[in-house]
């Protein structure tokens, strides 16, 4: 019974390993996005103009992390880098007219399935889920990792 349980565990972990790498194989094709250069893209082109600091606090990425990723965004022209009017020390992002054409044709993050998904559960159930990931984390010496709140494999600054 305990090796079926554990068999079972293994598989339910298994399945959202592949939906996340298939889902950020779909965007690669769609968009020649990541998943987090997605969300960051999303973010500037929300906004008529955005602060790399804004960006990292809103998605909760460090602000070394909104760097990397927004370097990549400029180098795909998909977002631009400007001083400030009047603070030249301050940069200013403004998504592109590509840029907000990849968020339009990317298709939707398995993330924001997991969202909405997860906030139309009762708060009793996102609980239970949140404490048996947490102790799963520990099962697998993964609790002192550092973890951006994104459905990606590997480094999210690539």
């Amino acid at each position: 019974m305990d090796s079926d349980i554990s068999t079972l565990t293994l598989r339910a972990l298994r399945r959202i390993l592949r939906a996340t790498e298939i889902g950020s194989r779909q965007l690669a094709a769609t968009t020649g996005l990541t998943p987090s250069q997605l969300l960051v893209l999303q973010e500037i082109g929300g906004r008529d103009h955005a602060t790399p600091s804004a960006v990292a606090q809103s998605l909760q990425f460090s602000q070394a992390t909104i760097t990397a990723i927004v370097d990549r965004l400029t180098l795909l022209d998909f977002v631009t880098r400007e001083r400030g009017d009047r603070d030249k020390r301050q940069v200013i992002l403004r998504a592109t007219a590509s840029g907000l054409e990849a968020v339009e044709s990317a298709p939707d993050l398995l993330q924001t399935q997991f969202r909405t998904q997860f906030m139309s559960l009762p708060s009793w159930e996102q609980a239970m889920i949140l404490a048996g990931l947490e102790k799963l984390s520990v099962v697998l010496g993964a609790e002192n990792i550092d973890a951006a709140p994104l459905l990606d494999s590997g480094v999210i600054d690539r």
